[in-house]
């Protein structure tokens, strides 16, 4: 006797789809949230630092990521709320918005590259300090938050990425549900008025509604 073949389980494969579109959803939002947060947070640190002479005196002089370049943090910005809109929108714009997020984390990759041996902005420090056009800066130094940027840059890429390639099966946000997120309230049938409580009886006839159940009244001639 040969042995019986078990037959495949027909609900394996889409659960194992389910499961996998639900890891793919999960790291996109925490790559593309934290790879923001770290871009925002570089941009408010110093990137570069030096000093600037006044009448023989030396006068430490620093420029933050946002004096140096705010290309990053408003790339960071776009790129949450692209984030964001992914789940918002199906079909090509979901592409397009996808594709917007991860050409967010390569520019902010590449301007934070780029500001990270930039000295423009402590120049501009030192002429604002001397009230000369051109203001020399000695013993500049770079620190590594410009390079925490540039790993913020490359999470969101990471999260662009992945919605390009899992987004087309991500869900997206329903209808049912209003802007704060509850869901609608349904309609329910009306019952019959309680016979016993004269004030519904009344509601009942000012609706135009037969309060013996009877259904809508009809406007008498």
């Amino acid at each position: 006797m040969s042995a019986a073949v078990p037959h495949p389980r027909p609900h394996a494969e889409p659960a194992r789809r389910g499961a996998g579109n639900r890891r793919s959803v999960a790291a996109a939002l925490v790559l593309g949230a934290a790879g923001a947060a770290l871009v925002l947070l570089a941009g408010s640190r110093t990137w570069a630092e030096g000093t600037a002479t006044i009448a023989q005196t030396a006068i430490d002089k620093h420029a933050t990521g946002a004096q140096v370049t705010g290309v990053p943090g408003a790339l960071a910005v776009v790129g949450l709320a692209a984030l964001v809109a992914v789940f918002a929108v199906r079909g090509v714009w979901r592409t397009v918005v996808a594709a917007l997020l991860a050409l967010c984390g390569a520019g902010v990759v590449a301007s934070a590259v780029d500001g990270a041996f930039d000295t423009a902005a402590l120049e501009e420090q030192a002429a604002k300090a001397t009230g000369l056009a051109h203001a020399a800066v000695a013993d500049v130094s770079h620190t590594a938050w410009p390079w925490v940027a540039l790993a913020g840059g490359a999470l969101l890429l990471l999260a662009g990425l992945l919605a390009l390639r899992f987004g087309r099966n991500w869900p997206a946000m329903s209808g049912r549900y209003e802007r704060d997120g509850a869901p609608r309230p349904r309609r329910t049938a009306r019952t019959a008025p309680d016979p016993e409580r004269p004030e519904e009886l009344w509601k009942a006839l000012d609706r135009g509604e037969d309060p013996t159940g009877g259904g809508p009244q009809r406007p008498s001639d």
